[in-house]
C-alpha cells in the first residue's frame, strides 16, 4: 500500500512509473528483503495526516497494479527527479503491471480494502509514501475493479482480461515555476536510441559468446542468429525501469508465434544513460532471457485499435 502525494513532483513520478512499469521507494526496510508481494496499491486524492475515524469517511482513487517483479537495488537513475539530480533517490525498485483504476473508493471497513489496508495508506502518506506491506485477500479489489478473476481459484490475474490504464489517465500536475531538467518520459529519441543500441549490444555478445553468428536486421525482428545448422531470431527490448512488460507490434506477435521460426526475447532492463554529454552513453543493466518465446494470449493487452472506415 502506498500513499502518493499531490505535489506536481510525485504527481509526475506517478505518471512516469506508469508509464515505465516501475515503482521505488527512497529505503529499504527489512520487511522488503523477503516480502513476495502479488499486487501493489498507490492511492492518492485525500491528505494522510488526519485521524483513522476522519480518514475512513474519505473517498480516494486507487491504482492497482500486479508486482511482476520483486524488490531489487537500482543501479540507474530512472524518474525525472532522478535524473534531474544525476542521483538514484529511489534505490529500491519493483516492477508493476497496471491492471485497473478505481476512483471514488470509500477507505471505511466496508470498502474494498478493509480498515488495515485503507490505514496502511494513511500510514504510508505519513512517511513520504513508504510501502506498507498488509496481507489481504484481493478479490475485493479485483471486483470493484470489474476483473473477471477467482483469486482463490487461480491464484493469477489474465492481463488480457483486465482493462488496463495509461499515465495520461492521471490528472496532469500543474506546470513547475521553473522547468525542470529532468527527461521527462522516455520522448527523447536521443536517449531511446542509446538505450535500444545498448540493450542489443549486449545481446550480440551474448550470442557472440555462445558461438553464434549475428547478423543485426532490426526488420522483422532485431537479431538473426545462426550456429550451423541452428537458426535464432532474437527480438531486443531495452529500458532503464524495471522488467514488467514490454511493448510489441501485432507483426512482432506474430512472428513469435509462428511455429517455423524459433524466436527468444532479450530483455535489459534499469539500463544506466549518462546524458551529460553530446553523445548518450548506456551502461549496465539486468538481463531477462526468455529462450523459445511464444506471447500467450492471457500476457497480451491491446493498447490501440484498427477501425475500418464506412465504404463512402
Amino acid at each position: 500500500m502506498v500513499h502518493v502525494g499531490q505535489s506536481p513532483e510525485t504527481q509526475r513520478n506517478l505518471q512516469y512509473g506508469i508509464e515505465t512499469r516501475s515503482w521505488g521507494f527512497p529505503l529499504w526496510r527489512p520487511e522488503y528483503r523477503s516480502a513476495r508481494p502479488r499486487f501493489a496499491v498507490l492511492a492518492t486524492g485525500v491528505g494522510p495526516r488526519v485521524q483513522l475515524d476522519v480518514w475512513s469517511t474519505k473517498r480516494i482513487t486507487l491504482y492497482l497494479f500486479e508486482v511482476r517483479e520483486n524488490f531489487y537495488e537500482a543501479e540507474a537513475p530512472h524518474w525525472p527527479d532522478e535524473e534531474a539530480a544525476s542521483l538514484i533517490k529511489y534505490p529500491v525498485r519493483f516492477g508493476i503491471e497496471p491492471l485497473a483504476v478505481l476512483h471514488d473508493v470509500r477507505l471505511d471497513e466496508d470498502g474494498p480494502l478493509g480498515i488495515a489496508a485503507s490505514d496502511a495508506i494513511r500510514v504510508s502518506g505519513t512517511q513520504q509514501g513508504r510501502g506498507m506491506l498488509v496481507d489481504m485477500d484481493p478479490q475485493p479489489l479485483l471486483d470493484a475493479a470489474g476483473i473477471p478473476a477467482s483469486w482463490s481459484e487461480q491464484q493469477t490475474v489474465p492481463l488480457n482480461r483486465t482493462p488496463g490504464f495509461t499515465a495520461e489517465q492521471v490528472k496532469p500536475p500543474k506546470s513547475p515555476k521553473r522547468p525542470s531538467s529532468g527527461a521527462g518520459f522516455v520522448s527523447d529519441p536521443k536517449k531511446r536510441k542509446a538505450i535500444e543500441l545498448h540493450a542489443e549490444d549486449m545481446a550480440v555478445a551474448h550470442y557472440e559468446g555462445e558461438g553464434w553468428a549475428v547478423e543485426r536486421l532490426g526488420k522483422p525482428y532485431d537479431l538473426h542468429c545462426t550456429r550451423g545448422r541452428e537458426e535464432r531470431r532474437v527480438e531486443v527490448k531495452g529500458t532503464t525501469g524495471a522488467a514488467t512488460s514490454v511493448d510489441l507490434t501485432i507483426n512482432e506477435v506474430e512472428h513469435a508465434r509462428n511455429p517455423q521460426n524459433t524466436v527468444d526475447l532479450f530483455v535489459v532492463s534499469d539500463i544506466k544513460v549518462d546524458m551529460r554529454t553530446d553523445n548518450y552513453t548506456a551502461s549496465g543493466g539486468r538481463v531477462l532471457h526468455l529462450h523459445d518465446w511464444a506471447p500467450a494470449e492471457e500476457d497480451l493487452r491491446p493498447r490501440s485499435f484498427e477501425y475500418r472506415l464506412p465504404q463512402a
